[in-house]
C-alpha cells in the first residue's frame, strides 16, 4: 500500500509539472493580434540570389529565376527597389516592366573606382530605355561605410544627375542624412534606412521610433521629399540589446509600420523580399534573415492571422515533455525513498531543462547551417549535453542528500548496534609507509596498541625508505609494542603502495578474516575495531568503510579550509551513494574482507588508486560494502598547496585509469554484476571531474576565440548566448548547492562554507588536466603526500600556482579586450550591443574565478593566517527522524575521490 502511495505521488508530481511546462510554452506562445497585410504593399528590395549563390563572388541568378522571383511578387507589390545593374540583375527593369512593376534602379557604389563607372554608365543607359524605373539610387550606405571622400562622392551623385532624367538619390540611414547635411543638395529626394534593430529598439517601440526617425529626417529636409528606401526586422540572428530577431518579432514590426505607411501614404520599400544567406559574410548572420520570405521563397509568418512566436510549438512542448518524462522516471525509479519536495525539486530541474534544450535545439535549426555552422553547433551541442549530464547528477545528489524519508542502508554509531556483538573476527591491521617521520609513526602505532579489541595483529611495512635513521625506530618500537606488532622494511619493492599492501597481505595471518587498512599518520580510536568488525557477521559484506578524518584543522588557516572541502564527500556523496551499494572505498579506515580480496588478486599495482579500484572490483563480483558516517580515526592534511594538488591529482588521474580498465563493467557490456544504481554512481561521480578536463579544454579554446573575437571583429563573432548560459546557470547551480547542502548536512557555517568553496575550485585545473592526462597516458607514478613538511614562502606559493595565475590574468584580460571591443561601437555597428558579447565576457570572468581561487588557497597556505578566521568547530546537524547520523566528528574528502592518503 505504502509503495503505491509512492509511486501515485510520484505520477501526479511528474503529471503536474508536464502540465505546467506545456502552459509555460503555450503562454509565451498566446496567438497576438496585429494589423493585416495590405492586398498590395508600397515595394520590396530585391536580391533575387538563390541558396548557393553569392553576390560578393558574382555568382548571379538566372533570368529564369530573376523572373519567377517577379512572378511572386507581381500583383503583392507596386514597385521594387534593386542594388546593383551587374550581371543579370541588370535584367531587372525589362522584367519588372512585363510584370507591372515599377523599379527603384540600384547603382552599387564602392572603393572600386573603375567599376564604379561601370555601373553608373549601365544604369544610365538602363534608366534611359525602361520607362518603369522610376528613380535611381547611387550607392547604398556609401557614406556610412567610408567608401569613398565625402567630396569625390558628392561629384559621382552630379555626375548622376546630369545624366540621368529620373530623380536621383543615394540611400543612407537617418542619422547618417542629419549628420550629413550637404548630401540634400545632390539628390532630388531623401532615400533614408529606419532598421530599428541595429540600434538595439525594442520591436514594441521600434515603429514609433522609426517614425520619430522619419518625421525628423522630414523636419531636417522640408524641401526634399522623403521615401523609407529600407525599413524592416530579421526573423534570425543576434539579439542586440533589446532587439530580439525572429518571425514573430518580423511579422509584428511590419505589419505595424505598413498599416501606419497605409495611412500616411508614406512610399517605403521593406527590406527585402527574400532571405539573402550571402549576406551573413558582411553583415553577420543576421544578415541572411531580412527576408519575408526565406531562400526557398516560403512565407516565414502569417499575413492575416495572429502572430504565434513559435507556430510549432506544440511540437515542441510536447517534445519536451516527453524527454522529461523518460529523464524523470528513470530517477524515480531508482529514488524510491525521496520525499516529495525532493521529486518537485528534480521535476523542477528536470522539466526545465528539457524545454531549454529543445528549445536550443530548434531555434538552431532554423538557421542557414553550412558545413561550418553543423560543425560548430554540433560541438557545442554535445558541450551542452555534458553540462546538462553534471547539472542533473548535480541536482539528483542535492535531493538525495536533504530530501529522503529513510536511508535504507545507513548504520549508525556504534556500527554493532543491532548486529551480532559476539562476533569477534581476527583482524589484521596493514600500515604502510614510505620515508614517514618516525615520531608520526610511532604515534599511528601506539594509537593501534590502545585498541579495544582482543584478536589483531598490525603489519608496518616500509617500502624504499633508504635513510635508515627513519624507519630504524619504527622497527624497534614495533619491537617493542609486542609479537602483534611486525615490522618490515622492503627495498626494492615495486607497485609504491599497491605494492607494499600485497606484501602485507602475504604475510598475513591465515586465520584473519578481515584486513583494515590505515595511513602511516592516522591515530585510529580504540573502539574502531569493536564497533566495525562485527559488521561482518553479514556474509555478503566484503567492505566496511569508515570515513577519513583529520586532526591538524585548526593549525592554520589553509588546513581549515582544507578540511571544509574534504568534508562534503563523506556527508553528502558517501551517504547517498551507500544506499546503492556504490561508495568509494578510499585507502584508510578501510576494512575488507580477507578471502574476498584474496580471491581477487589483491591490491591493483598498475593503479594509483588502488583503493578505489578495489572497491570497484568487488563491486564487479556482487559483493557488498557499508559506509558508517563516523570518525574512528584522524590523520593529517597537506602542508601545502602544492602538496594539496598533487594529492588531487592523483585521485583524478587513479579515476581515470580506473575509468579505462573498467570502462566495460561502466557501460554494461560485461556480465558482471554491477547495478544499474552502482553504475550510475560511478560515472556520475566521476562526470564533475571529467567535465573540469573539458573545462580545460573550453578554456584555450575560448582564449583563442576571444583573441579572434578583437582582431577579427567583422568576421568572428561571440557564441550565442544559447550556449553561454548553461554552464554560468551550471556554476550557480552548484554554488547554492553547495551553500545550502553545507549548512544542512555538513554543518558548516558560512566562512567555512565559502572557505570550501575557495579550496575546492582552486582544484578545478589540477583535476582538469589530471584527467585529460588519465585518458591520455597510463604511467603517472603513485605521489606520496608528504606529512609534517615546512610551509612555503609567499614566492614560492606563487610558483605553486603559476598555471593558475597565467590562465586567470589571460582569461581576464581577454574579457577586458572583448569589452572594449564592445564599447567602441564605431568599430563595427553589427556587432554593437550584442547581448550574446555580453554573456561571453561574464564567461570568461567566471572561468578565470578557479583559477583566482588556486592563487588565493596558495597564498593563504603560505600565510600565518589562525584557523579560528575559517571557524571553529562544525554545528550538529539536524537529522531527520530516519537519518540518524552521527556527525560531530565525521569528516569528508572531495567529491567522488579516487583514493584516499
Amino acid at each position: 500500500m505504502a509503495t503505491l502511495k509512492v509511486r501515485l505521488s510520484a505520477l501526479l508530481i511528474a503529471f503536474a509539472f508536464a502540465l505546467v511546462t506545456i502552459g509555460t510554452w503555450a503562454w509565451f506562445n498566446r496567438p497576438e493580434a496585429e494589423p493585416e497585410w495590405p492586398h498590395k504593399v508600397w515595394g520590396f528590395a530585391l536580391s533575387p540570389y538563390r541558396s548557393g549563390q553569392d553576390a560578393v563572388k558574382e555568382e548571379y541568378p538566372t533570368r529564369e529565376q530573376i523572373a519567377a522571383d517577379l512572378d511572386l511578387l507581381k500583383g503583392k507589390a507596386q514597385a521594387i527597389r534593386t542594388y546593383t545593374v551587374a550581371g543579370t540583375i541588370g535584367l531587372v527593369p525589362e522584367l519588372a516592366a512585363e510584370r507591372g512593376l515599377n523599379v527603384a534602379l540600384g547603382v552599387w557604389i564602392d572603393a572600386r573606382r573603375e567599376r564604379d563607372q561601370e555601373e553608373l554608365a549601365k544604369a544610365i543607359d538602363l534608366a534611359s530605355k525602361h520607362r518603369n524605373v522610376v528613380r535611381v539610387i547611387v550607392g547604398n550606405e556609401s557614406v556610412l561605410r567610408g567608401d569613398l571622400p565625402l567630396e569625390d562622392f558628392l561629384k559621382l551623385l552630379d555626375q548622376a544627375r546630369n545624366a540621368i532624367e529620373q530623380p536621383i538619390s543615394t540611400a543612407e540611414p537617418w542619422h547618417v542624412w542629419l549628420k550629413n547635411p550637404e548630401l540634400a543638395d545632390h539628390v532630388d529626394f531623401i532615400a533614408v534606412h529606419l532598421l530599428p534593430y541595429w540600434e538595439g529598439v525594442d520591436v514594441v517601440k521600434a515603429v514609433d521610433y522609426s517614425i520619430h526617425m522619419y518625421r525628423e529626417v522630414q523636419a531636417r529636409f522640408p524641401n526634399k521629399p522623403v521615401v523609407i528606401g529600407e525599413v524592416g526586422w530579421p526573423s534570425n540572428g543576434r539579439t542586440r540589446e533589446k532587439a530580439v530577431a525572429s518571425d514573430a518579432n518580423e511579422a509584428l514590426f511590419l505589419r505595424r509600420f505598413l498599416a501606419w505607411a497605409e495611412r500616411e501614404h508614406v512610399p517605403y520599400y521593406i527590406e527585402e523580399a527574400f532571405d539573402q544567406p550571402w549576406k551573413a559574410q558582411s553583415e553577420g548572420g543576421v544578415g541572411a534573415y531580412w527576408g519575408v520570405w526565406d531562400v526557398d521563397r516560403r512565407p516565414k509568418f502569417e499575413f492575416m492571422k495572429p502572430i504565434v512566436r513559435v507556430p510549432q510549438w506544440q511540437m515542441l512542448a510536447a517534445v519536451s515533455v516527453v524527454l522529461a518524462a523518460a529523464m524523470l522516471f528513470w530517477f524515480y525509479m531508482y529514488s524510491g525513498t525521496l520525499k516529495n519536495r525532493g521529486r518537485s525539486f528534480l521535476a523542477v530541474i528536470i522539466y526545465a531543462t528539457s524545454a531549454l534544450t529543445t528549445w536550443v535545439i530548434y531555434d538552431y535549426s532554423q538557421q542557414y547551417l553550412t558545413m561550418t555552422s553543423i560543425t560548430v553547433g554540433l560541438l557545442l551541442f554535445l558541450g551542452m549535453l555534458g553540462v546538462i549530464a553534471v547539472l542533473l547528477a548535480e541536482a539528483h545528489e542535492w535531493a538525495e542528500a536533504h530530501w529522503v524519508r529513510l536511508r535504507r542502508r545507513l548504520l549508525v554509531g556504534p556500527a554493532a548496534e543491532g548486529k551480532d556483538g559476539g562476533y569477534r573476527p581476527r583482524v589484521s591491521i596493514h600500515v604502510p609507509a614510505y620515508n614517514e617521520p618516525p615520531d608520526m609513526l610511532i604515534e599511528t602505532l601506539d594509537a593501534l596498541a590502545r585498541l579495544e579489541y582482543r584478536d589483531f595483529e598490525v603489519l608496518v611495512i616500509d617500502n624504499n625508505t633508504r635513510d635508515e635513521a627513519v624507519w630504524r625506530p619504527v622497527e624497534a618500537h614495533c619491537a617493542k609494542l609486542g609479537s602483534r606488532f611486525r615490522f618490515f622494511h622492503v627495498s626494492p619493492l615495486a607497485g609504491f603502495k599497491a605494492g607494499a599492501l600485497n606484501f602485507a597481505l602475504k604475510h598475513t595471518a591465515p586465520d584473519a578474516e578481515i584486513v583494515a587498512v590505515i595511513d602511516s599518520d592516522y591515530v585510529v580510536a580504540p573502539n574502531w575495531l569493536k564497533d566495525l568488525a562485527p559488521v561482518f557477521s553479514a556474509p555478503q559484506i566484503a567492505i566496511v568503510q569508515a570515513p577519513q578524518d583529520y586532526r591538524d584543522d585548526q593549525q592554520s588557516a589553509f588546513k581549515a579550509m582544507c578540511h571544509a572541502e574534504y568534508r562534503g564527500f563523506f556527508h553528502i556523496g558517501m551517504i547517498t551513494r551507500n544506499e546503492r551499494n556504490a561508495i568509494i572505498q578510499h585507502g584508510t579506515m578501510t576494512m575488507v574482507r580477507h578471502q574476498v580480496l584474496r580471491d581477487l588478486g589483491g591490491w591493483a599495482e598498475w593503479c594509483i588508486t588502488e583503493d578505489a579500484e578495489l572497491g570497484l572490483r568487488i563491486f564487479e563480483h556482487g559483493c557488498e560494502a557499508t559506509y558508517i558516517p563516523h570518525s574512528y580515526g584522524k590523520g593529517l592534511m597537506p602542508d601545502t598547496f602544492i602538496d594539496y594538488k598533487k594529492q588531487r591529482f592523483r585521485w583524478a588521474y587513479g579515476a581515470m585509469q580506473i575509468l579505462r580498465a573498467h570502462a566495460g563493467a561502466l557501460l554494461g557490456r560485461h556480465p558482471l554484476e554491477l547495478t544499474a544504481g552502482q553504475r550510475y554512481h560511478f560515472l556520475a561521480g566521476w562526470l564533475p571531474w571529467m567535465a573540469d578536463g573539458l573545462n580545460v579544454v573550453f578554456n584555450l579554446f575560448a582564449l583563442v576565440w576571444s583573441l579572434l573575437m578583437v582582431v577579427l571583429p567583422a568576421k568572428v563573432d561571440a557564441p550565442l548566448a544559447m550556449f553561454s548560459v548553461l554552464p554560468l546557470s551550471l556554476f550557480a547551480f552548484k554554488l547554492a548547492k553547495l551553500m545550502h547542502l553545507y549548512r544542512v548536512r555538513v554543518g558548516a557555517g558560512v566562512r567555512q562554507t565559502i572557505a570550501a568553496s575557495v579550496a575546492g575550485l582552486g582544484l578545478a585545473h589540477t583535476i582538469g588536466f589530471a584527467v585529460l592526462k588519465g585518458l591520455l597516458t597510463s604511467n603517472e607514478p603513485f605521489f606520496r603526500t608528504p606529512k609534517q613538511a615546512h610551509a612555503q614562502s609567499l614566492w614560492g606559493a606563487l610558483q605553486a600556482c603559476r598555471e593558475e595565475m597565467l590562465m586567470a590574468i589571460a582569461l581576464l584580460l581577454s574579457a577586458w579586450a572583448v569589452t572594449m571591443n564592445l564599447e567602441n561601437a564605431s568599430l563595427d555597428r553589427m556587432r554593437m550591443a550584442s547581448p550574446d558579447l555580453r554573456v561571453w565576457v561574464a564567461v570568461m570572468v567566471v572561468q578565470a574565478i578557479p583559477y583566482l581561487a588556486a592563487v588565493a588557497a596558495s597564498i593563504v597556505s603560505s600565510l600565518p593566517i589562525p584557523a579560528r578566521w575559517v571557524g571553529n568547530g562544525y554545528a550538529k546537524v539536524e537529522t531527520d527522524e530516519e537519518y540518524a547520523t552521527i556527525v560531530d566528528a565525521a569528516p569528508t574528502a572531495p567529491s567522488a575521490p579516487g583514493g584516499g592518503g
